[in-house]
């Protein structure tokens, strides 16, 4: 049964990556959410905090800016974006509903990346496939973080943002 808002279960695939040669510190999540491929956003969802915990780790008010400057205060700071699942079928947007996902090659992605220092997975279900395609690389930090989803509601605003101020070095000026 779909809740009112909830797209019916179809394949739902991820969006193209936020990095460049400069990228430090690469963000990785899991599938967008509903809302987020509806506006064609990351982390689009009112619930999700992804946007107000980098703006805490960051220093600046990212909430308050339109996506596309968000991404480009990213950028500048040498922080990437992408998903470890290229895409799945999934009903709604949560990560248990998730089913026959394809994983992208992270390994050869991460390669490609000269500045990158450390990979950062947002959520359990980021962490578990992430890590397994990336694997141990000697000078690559891997960061598990709590999920900024608004479902995982187990754990505190603040107890998550205290979590994420790990990234803090990562961050370039």
């Amino acid at each position: 049964m779909l809740r009112p808002g909830q797209m019916p279960a179809r394949r739902k695939a991820a969006f193209p990556p936020s990095v460049d040669e400069g990228t430090r510190l690469l963000i990785l999540g899991s599938l967008p959410g509903d809302v987020s491929i509806k506006q064609g956003e990351y982390y689009a969802h009112r619930s999700n905090a992804f946007w107000a915990l980098m703006g805490d780790v960051m220093g600046e008010d990212l909430r308050g800016q339109p996506y596309a400057m968000r991404l480009k205060r990213l950028k500048t700071r040498r922080v990437g974006l992408w998903d470890v699942i290229e895409s799945a079928d999934r009903e709604g947007s949560l990560d248990s509903a998730i089913r026959g996902a394809e994983l992208r090659d992270l390994g050869a992605f991460v390669e490609r990346l000269p500045a990158l220092e450390a990979v950062a997975f947002n959520g359990r279900t980021a962490a578990l496939h992430g890590r397994r395609q990336i694997g141990e690389r000697v000078g690559l930090a891997l960061i598990d973080l709590p999920s900024s989803s608004g479902a995982f509601a187990s754990m505190s605003r603040d107890a998550k943002r205290a979590a994420w101020m790990v990234l803090a070095p990562y961050i370039g000026e």
